[in-house]
C-alpha cells in the first residue's frame, strides 16, 4: 500500500451458520478502522463450501451486520459467482510449476477436502492442526500423470510447498512470523470436483478486490503462510495482515453456545442497544491508550488504530455487557433512545393504541422516567408494559405484599375521591392529596403509596409514584385505582 492510498478492508463470513460474537468483533474492527482512516470496507460472503452453506441464512448475517451498525461499502460479493477466476488461478500456479496435480482421494491426507478452513465463524470456528504427510502425487513423471488422466482419475490441484527456507510475514498485532517450510503440507488449491478451497479462493479475492490489509481472528494465523504462498505465486504482494485475540467464555475456553448466546441476532432480540454492543465489542481485545469505557461510536472511531490490538484474548463478560447497555440507555439524550423503544413497543402489539404514538413529547418523557430502572430494551414492554396500555395484570407477589391490609379498599376509594377533586394535577398536588388521606385514617403512607402503585402499574417496583401519576394522568389514574377497586371488592 502506498502512502497515498487509502485502505481497503474486508469482512468475509460464510453462511453456515448465524453472525456470531467473534465474527461481529472482527467486522467492527475493519469497520472503526476504515472510517478512521477514509477507506473502505467489502463485504465478502464466501459461499463456495456447498455440504456446509445455508443460503438462507445470509439474510440473517446482512441484518446482523446492520442492526450493528457495520454498514459496508461495496458488496456484497459472492464466491460462488467467481468460481471460474479461481479456477483459472489455480491452473496459473499449476502451469508455473508452484502446484501439481493430485490424484489422491480427497481428505486423505493433511490439507485434503476436510481441512478447508474460513473466516465466516469468527472465534467459534478456526483452522485446524494437520498431520503434514507428503503427498505421493508431487513426484509423479510426466508418464505418470498420463496415465492417470488416461484412466479418467479425477484430479485436484495442490501447491508444491517448498521442502528448504522459511516463510515469512509481518502482523501488525503480533509482529514478525516465520514458519518453517517443512512444516507446511502440499495444501490443497482446487478440488478434484472443480471448488476452490478457502485458501485459495481469498487471496485471489484479496488481489482482485485489492484489499490493503486483513483484519481477522489470531485463529487464522496458521492459514496465513499458506496464503502468502500463493500471492507469491501469483506474483502478488500480500496485504497487511492484522490478527485479532480471541474470545473466549469466563471459564477462558473457546466462547461456545455453553457460556450463553453467541449469535448477534439473539442479543438484538434481547433488547440490546446497537451502540452498547458495538462499545462492548471494541474493547474486547483493543484499548483506546487510557482507562476508559464509555466510548460513543464517534470517538471509538477517532481512537481505533490496528497498534491498539491486544495480542491476548478477551473475556466475554456477560455482566460487563449488561453495564454498557444500562449506560446507553440512561446516558444520552432520551431522544435517542425513543426510536429503538418505539419498535420495541411495535414489536410486542402496543404502540397504535398508546398515547406514545398520538402525542411525541408525552412519549419522551415517558421513556424518561422509565429508563434510569430499565436494563434491555425489552423492559420498556414487558414490567413498563403499563404506562402504554392499560392491558396488564397486577403482579401476585405484588399484590400478596401490598394489598393484604383489609382497611385498603376503602383508603383507597378515599384517596380515588381526593385525586379525582384535585383542581391541579402535578407531582405535590398529588403527593399532599395521598398523605392527606393517610394522616385523616391515621396509618402511615407508606401503605397508600406501595398499594397505589401496584394499582396503577401493576408492580411493587416502578418509578416514583407521584412522578409516575403525573405521566399517567388523572384520567388514567383514577380509572386504574378504580380497577383495583373493583379487583379488591371482588377478592
Amino acid at each position: 500500500m502506498t502512502l497515498s492510498q487509502k485502505p481497503r478492508v474486508r469482512f468475509a463470513p460464510s453462511p453456515t451458520g448465524f453472525l456470531h460474537v467473534g465474527g461481529a468483533r472482527t467486522a467492527l474492527f475493519n469497520w472503526l478502522f476504515v472510517r478512521h482512516e477514509g477507506g473502505t470496507l467489502l463485504l465478502r460472503i464466501e459461499d463456495t463450501d456447498v455440504e456446509r452453506n445455508k443460503p438462507e441464512l445470509v439474510d440473517g448475517i446482512l441484518a446482523a451486520l446492520k442492526w450493528l451498525g457495520t454498514e459496508w461499502d461495496e458488496g456484497p460479493f459472492f464466491q460462488s459467482q467467481r468460481l471460474e477466476m479461481y479456477r483459472a488461478a489455480a491452473e496459473r500456479i499449476l502451469a508455473s510449476g508452484a502446484g501439481f496435480a493430485c490424484y489422491c482421494k480427497p481428505a486423505a491426507y493433511a490439507g485434503g477436502d476436510a481441512a478447508e478452513e474460513h473466516e465466516g465463524e469468527g472465534d467459534d470456528e478456526g483452522a485446524k492442526d494437520t498431520k503434514n504427510i507428503a503427498c505421493p502425487c508431487r513426484d509423479l513423471t510426466d508418464a505418470d500423470r498420463a496415465a492417470k488422466e488416461k484412466e479418467g482419475i479425477p484430479r485436484a490441484i495442490r501447491f508444491r510447498t517448498p521442502h528448504a527456507g522459511t516463510t515469512k510475514f509481518e502482523d501488525a498485532v503480533f509482529g514478525s512470523r516465520e514458519v518453517q517450510n517443512a512444516e507446511i503440507e502440499d495444501f490443497v488449491l482446487l478440488r478434484s470436483n472443480g471448488l476452490p478451497t478457502y485458501q485459495l479462493s481469498v487471496v485471489v479475492d484479496d488481489i482482485d478486490m485489492r484489499i490493503t490489509h486483513i483484519i481477522r481472528g489470531a485463529d487464522h494465523l496458521s492459514n496465513t503462510p499458506k496464503q502468502v504462498l500463493i500471492y507469491q505465486a501469483l506474483g502478488a504482494a500480500p496485504p497487511i495482515f492484522a490478527h485479532v485475540p480471541l474470545i473466549l467464555g469466563p471459564d477462558r475456553t473457546r466462547l461456545s453456545k455453553r457460556h450463553g448466546a453467541t449469535s448477534v441476532g439473539s442479543y438484538a432480540e434481547e433488547g440490546f442497544l446497537p451502540e452498547a454492543f458495538r462499545n462492548f465489542l471494541a474493547l474486547l481485545g483493543w484499548s483506546p491508550g487510557e482507562d476508559l469505557q464509555f466510548l460513543r461510536t464517534n470517538e471509538l472511531i477517532q481512537r481505533f488504530t490496528l497498534s491498539g490490538i491486544s495480542r491476548t484474548n478477551a473475556i466475554f463478560d456477560r455482566a460487563k455487557l449488561e453495564w454498557f447497555n444500562t449506560q446507553y440507555l440512561q446516558r444520552p439524550r432520551v431522544e435517542e433512545l425513543l426510536p429503538y423503544v418505539e419498535a420495541g413497543l411495535k414489536r410486542a402489539g402496543l404502540w397504535e393504541s398508546s398515547e406514545a404514538s398520538r402525542d411525541p413529547a408525552w412519549f419522551a418523557r415517558a421513556v424518561d422516567l422509565i429508563r434510569p430502572r430499565t436494563r434491555l430494551l425489552t423492559d420498556f414492554s414487558g414490567w413498563a408494559r403499563a404506562f402504554f396500555t392499560d392491558d396488564f395484570e397486577y403482579d401476585p407477589e405484588a399484590r400478596e405484599k401490598f394489598w393484604k391490609d383489609e382497611k385498603l379498599p376503602a383508603l383507597l376509594s378515599k384517596l380515588t375521591d381526593a385525586l379525582a377533586a384535585l383542581p391541579d394535577w402535578n407531582h405535590d398536588a398529588c403527593d399532599a392529596a395521598l398523605r392527606g388521606v393517610a394522616a385523616a385514617e391515621g396509618v402511615k403512607a407508606g401503605l397508600l403509596i406501595n398499594a397505589t402503585r401496584v394499582a396503577i402499574v401493576g408492580r411493587a417496583v416502578a418509578p416514583p409514584l407521584f412522578e409516575t401519576m403525573v405521566v399517567l394522568g388523572k384520567d388514567r389514574v383514577i380509572a386504574r385505582l378504580r380497577r383495583a377497586l373493583e379487583f379488591l371488592y371482588s377478592r
